[in-house]
């Protein structure tokens, strides 16, 4: 059997038996990480002055926690294309965090995307999360612009075209809805790492076999980047499965019992959240996961929770001395 190791190099076809081994292990639940992880998070630009001020306050919160970088979504059809570039710019200008932004290949021609990526370049942004995108609600399934990318592969070429931009892909251990198969998943992941790629983000998930189950089939497939998971802590959990209905991902029976009955408990629902969420990067980190990328929802108490679970310690200045004070 091949090395077991993660995030940057091959693991071999024995992921069943490692997790079999992990499951039999006996350890307390949150025994200390041998090493520090690496982190992410992801947000999305604010529609208000109230978001707004939630988005910032988490920022706030999860900058001293020392993030790789955090990311920056792009709406359905470009739909916050200038809310997005405003927020991604903002972080870079009044923080000292590095951002990612997202850009997708909906709406817009080959020209209009080269533009985006060109102003982000001039702005300073060195980091971009390639994705196809999804269509606007109501319009079916994908269809690329007529003079446009017509898949994320093509979008990294026009991205690495532009400026040597680090560029972030997305992948899908449960396969992605509008895939043909498996391998043909497997394949459209390859063709956006030969393109240019530097890692993949998988799309959340919740059980543990699932993600190593996929990374032997990343490996096998020649795939050599690092594969981070994707963590979403449950905040709501009718909105999880409305975004697992989109994704293809799958919700566990197991964690719908977890959830019923608890939507009039907020305090008791982020208490189970939390430990769900931090037992499922403890698990993976017993098996030489080292990085973790979360989706915040613009949220920074369970992420916080589970990065202290998870062993990473504020030993920075407070929060509110983490991020840059503005010009006057």
């Amino acid at each position: 059997m091949k090395a077991n190791t993660i995030n940057g190099t091959s693991i071999g076809s024995g992921a069943r038996d490692a997790y079999e081994r992990l499951l039999r292990r006996p350890k307390p639940a949150f025994e200390p990480i041998k090493a520090e992880p690496l982190v992410s998070f992801e947000f999305f630009p604010p529609a208000t002055e109230k978001m707004e001020q939630t988005l910032w306050n988490s920022i706030e919160k999860l900058a001293p926690l020392s993030p790789r970088f955090v990311s920056v979504t792009y709406g359905a059809g470009g739909s916050t294309r200038e809310r997005t570039h405003a927020t991604v710019k903002r972080i870079l200008d009044e923080t000292d965090l590095t951002p990612a932004a997202h850009l997708t290949c909906v709406g817009a021609s080959r020209e209009d995307v080269d533009q985006v990526v060109s102003r982000y370049w001039e702005a300073g942004i060195r980091h971009i999360v390639a994705l196809r995108g999804d269509p606007p609600e109501g319009h079916g399934h994908f269809r690329p612009h007529p003079r446009g990318y017509r898949c994320a592969a093509e979008l990294v070429s026009g991205i690495k075209a532009v400026g040597e931009f680090e560029i972030s892909v997305a992948s899908h251990p449960e396969v992605h809805p509008d895939a043909l198969s498996p391998t043909a998943d497997l394949d459209n992941l390859k063709r956006k790492i030969d393109s240019g790629a530097n890692r993949a983000i998988t799309q959340f998930f919740f059980e543990v076999e699932d993600y190593f189950r996929f990374i032997d089939k990343v490996r096998d497939a020649g795939i050599s980047v690092p594969i981070v998971p994707g963590i979403l802590p449950v905040t709501n959990f009718s909105k999880l499965v409305f975004f697992a209905h989109k994704c293809g991902a799958k919700v566990p029976n197991w964690l719908s019992k977890l959830f019923n009955g608890l939507d009039d408990s907020p305090d008791i629902r982020q208490l189970v959240a939390a430990t769900v969420a931090a037992e499922l990067c403890t698990r993976l980190a017993d098996q030489g996961v080292n990085e973790f990328h979360f989706y915040t929802l613009n949220r920074s108490e369970l992420t916080t929770a589970i990065c202290r679970i998870l062993g990473i310690r504020v030993e920075s200045p407070p929060a509110a001395e983490a991020v840059k004070k503005q010009s006057v």
